[in-house]
């Protein structure tokens, strides 16, 4: 049998790490493997998690990025530095684009303010200026929230792409708006830089928490841990996404303190 570990791989913010070690321990349990590694970068992923990745034990390994979409980071340094793992690596989808997060998106909105025909829910995602993920991950829980919920529109809004965020006064037609973070994590977008442009001194918008520790994002996260458990014991050939990342992202050469030459 495989010996296999799971290593969860998070930005690190204000109570990030908490937020990650609920989700290991819940994993641990749970998740069928020997163990749960967590990981955590400020800006340099190959800099900073190298050293880290190379002591892991495992022939297979599930690296999971705690990011609601793929950032530059995930495409770029995360899987550069997951060439360091001894092991082979099963690099995983991003946990935000999960039914099961559509779920925590609804409850930390209902935990904000009641659903109505007159209350509109407003995702607020990163955004990206070039790169899609972000847009496509709020577009698809707008969608299923839209059929599923009781709320009288559901929108997305961006910090760095339209519709903006400071525009959500304007673009919402119900009497009561509630904004949910498509973060999963606290950090400065979510404590500072979204609350100044939705106004909410203003009042009129109830802001509701991150997705956090949510139980059902720990959820997402198993599921994609058996997810790849299947294709990689089912000999699946076909290469997805994050397993092209992973061959094709090598470390850049460097002046030893993680600064391009």
């Amino acid at each position: 049998m495989t010996n296999e570990s799971l290593l969860l791989i998070g930005r690190n913010a204000p109570n990030a790490r908490d937020v990650y070690e609920t989700h290991a321990d819940r994993l641990a349990s749970r998740a069928g493997v020997g163990d749960v590694h967590v990981a955590t970068y400020d800006t340099e992923p190959v800099r900073e998690l190298r050293e880290t990745f190379a002591e892991i034990d495992g022939e297979r390994v599930y690296a999971v990025p705690l990011t609601a979409a793929h950032t530059f980071e995930t495409t770029d340094g995360v899987p550069a530095a997951l060439s360091y793992v001894p092991g082979e690596v099963r690099y995983c989808e991003p946990v935000g684009r999960s039914p099961a997060v559509t779920d925590a998106l609804a409850q930390r909105a209902a935990d904000a303010a009641r659903a109505g025909d007159d209350a509109s829910l407003v995702l607020v995602g990163f955004g990206s200026s070039s790169r899609p993920y972000q847009r496509q991950t709020a577009e698809y829980h707008a969608a299923r929230l839209s059929d599923r919920s009781e709320y009288g529109e559901v929108l997305t809004c961006y910090l760095l792409q339209n519709p903006a965020v400071e525009c959500v006064r304007y673009n919402t037609s119900t009497r009561r708006t509630v904004a949910v973070p498509l973060f999963l994590t606290e950090c400065e977008a979510t404590e500072e830089e979204i609350p100044a442009k939705l106004e909410l001194d203003r009042g009129g918008i109830e802001y509701a928490d991150p997705l956090g520790d949510h139980a059902r994002v720990t959820d997402a996260i198993h599921a994609e841990v058996e997810r790849q458990r299947v294709l990689a014991t089912g000999g699946d050939a076909a290469a997805s996404f994050e397993t092209e990342l992973v061959r094709n992202q090598r470390p850049v050469a460097t002046d030893g303190e993680g600064v391009r030459q």
